[in-house]
């Protein structure tokens, strides 16, 4: 049995495994309706928890439909339903569930809930997203990256903006895949050192660097999020956008990266805010073969944890 955590926490030989079973199942489904299943039905007779505390439109539909496409069927739960933490503890809940579920995927917020529910359940766990990480995005993004412009060992990778979760599971990934990775934003808002040193320690550069423009040169890859979230306070936003303005991912900025350099997000974005339609739309982006290459990343997660 295996979870799935965080990247760095997954050996590297396994991760790279996962990138390559997920592009050979997403070729084996060309011209297929997205509703058959695949020709291989490695989750048949499994059922799979989806556990939902945080709204979701990616991570619910691409989990539900990959376990569909290779025979299992899924529960979703939102924490409404099942109370998560209040009156019965994670622990007894994972031990409940792992009753009745062979694999419990959750996207919360608290890192301390994943990792709770992973000690306690029988069953793999996968991170759909905490407030610290979101490793199934990082694993599409190298799948999308790679379809595009090849091994993605040695390349320059820039992030701007906030340093969130998307950023940490980035730097994450960075020493497993063994790419260099900028960070350009408010001091404010930097990665974790935690992060930024693991990264580090693993044999690659990561740089934090002020400016955007100069922080883009070199760039084979740009990638942007969302500076405010759901949550935030009108107050918050407002202070945001006047931290991140400048930061801001336009085909200015743009023209200072290596002309093949691609961008990237993880969606849902604001237009005109972090990014600008103009990028978002034109032949640099990848966000939609993004978008669709979690479905195909996240089965091989699957894959993997079920050791199928």
């Amino acid at each position: 049995m295996n979870h799935f955590l965080d990247i760095h926490k997954t050996d590297a030989t396994a991760l790279r495994g996962m990138i390559d079973q997920a592009a050979a199942m997403k070729t084996a489904r060309q011209g297929r309706p997205k509703g058959t299943p695949d020709d291989d039905q490695p989750l048949a007779g499994h059922m799979v928890a989806l556990i939902f505390e945080k709204p979701s439109t990616r991570t619910r539909v691409s989990f539900d439909v990959g376990v569909r496409q290779m025979g299992g069927q899924t529960m979703v739960l939102s924490g409404q339903d099942m109370q998560l933490g209040h009156g019965e503890t994670i622990a007894d809940t994972a031990r409940v569930l792992s009753c009745y579920v062979d694999m419990i995927m959750i996207r919360t917020f608290d890192e301390s809930v994943l990792l709770e529910m992973a000690d306690y359940a029988d069953v793999p766990v996968i991170n759909g997203l905490t407030d610290r990480s979101h490793p199934c995005q990082i694993m599409a993004d190298i799948l999308t990256f790679e379809e595009h412009r090849g091994p993605i060992k040695g390349k320059k990778v820039v992030w701007t903006g906030d340093g969130n979760n998307v950023c940490a599971s980035f730097l994450h990934a960075a020493g497993q895949f063994g790419f260099d990775v900028t960070f350009s934003g408010p001091e404010q808002l930097d990665p974790e050192e935690e992060f930024v040193g693991l990264a580090r320690k693993a044999g690659v550069s990561v740089t934090i660097e002020r400016d955007p423009i100069k922080a883009v040169q070199g760039a084979d890859l740009v990638v942007a999020d969302t500076w405010v979230s759901m949550h935030d306070s009108q107050s918050s936003k407002e202070r945001r956008h006047n931290m991140l303005r400048s930061y801001q991912v336009n085909d200015a900025l743009m023209a200072h990266a290596k002309p093949d350099a691609l961008f990237m997000h993880c969606l849902p974005a604001h237009r005109e805010e972090e990014v600008t339609s103009a990028v978002m739309d034109g032949p640099q982006s990848v966000i939609f073969d993004e978008a669709e290459n979690r479905l195909h990343a996240q089965k091989a997660v699957m894959r993997y944890c079920l050791g199928v």
